[in-house]
């Protein structure tokens, strides 16, 4: 597979022994919301839990979902903390999904809302399963992928929204469970 130099990946940026701790917080303490939703009057459910946690006054949807927004827990307001002095990048919000087992997963897409800055730098942190991440370039159609390792974290440079879809594919052979959490700036916030 082709490398992508829009993406960076820090392997091991929380070492073994923080990983598991921080995994088994996200898996006991955080509260999980029922992964159904209603939209234009159709009931869909997320192949992932997850919730959106973010400054006040923050709001972010994506495929016209408009997510709760929560306030932020301790915990991710020390890794948010961890995560923006490593990458010099400032945050508002976190996207925390939670992948049970190799069958839940996140189809391609681009991280590229209006509620976005034009051309955002996300960063997303793996604690649990390693899961590859896949990349398919928009116009060439060049594909390429990477594996997340547990600890990791993966810097998505401003660029690659633009010219870049992403996923987590579906497979079945992976049994652990994967915690994500997709660190963004929304640079129109709206009351």
């Amino acid at each position: 597979m082709m490398h992508c130099p829009e993406l960076e990946l820090i392997e091991n940026f929380y070492d073994a022994v923080s990983s598991k701790s921080l995994l088994e917080h996200f898996l006991q303490a955080h509260d999980w919301p029922d992964n159904r939703y209603a939209f234009a009057g159709r009931q869909f459910v997320l192949p992932r839990l997850q919730t959106w946690h973010a400054d006040a006054g923050v709001r972010y949807s994506y495929s016209n979902n408009l997510l709760h927004t929560r306030p932020w827990t301790e915990p991710l307001l020390q890794i948010r903390a961890d995560v923006e002095q490593r990458l010099d990048c400032r945050f508002n919000s976190v996207l925390v999904n939670y992948y049970r087992n190799g069958d839940d997963f996140v189809g391609w897409h681009a991280d590229d809302e209006p509620e976005l800055a034009d051309s955002p730098a996300i960063a997303s942190l793996s604690f649990g399963a390693a899961r590859p991440l896949l990349f398919r370039h928009k116009i060439s159609g060049e594909t390429g992928g990477l594996v997340l390792p547990r600890g990791s974290l993966l810097l998505m440079k401003p660029a690659f929204q633009s010219h870049w879809l992403h996923s987590v594919p579906r497979d079945g052979r992976i049994t652990g469970q994967r915690i994500n959490l997709t660190f963004r700036r929304v640079g129109r916030p709206t009351a």
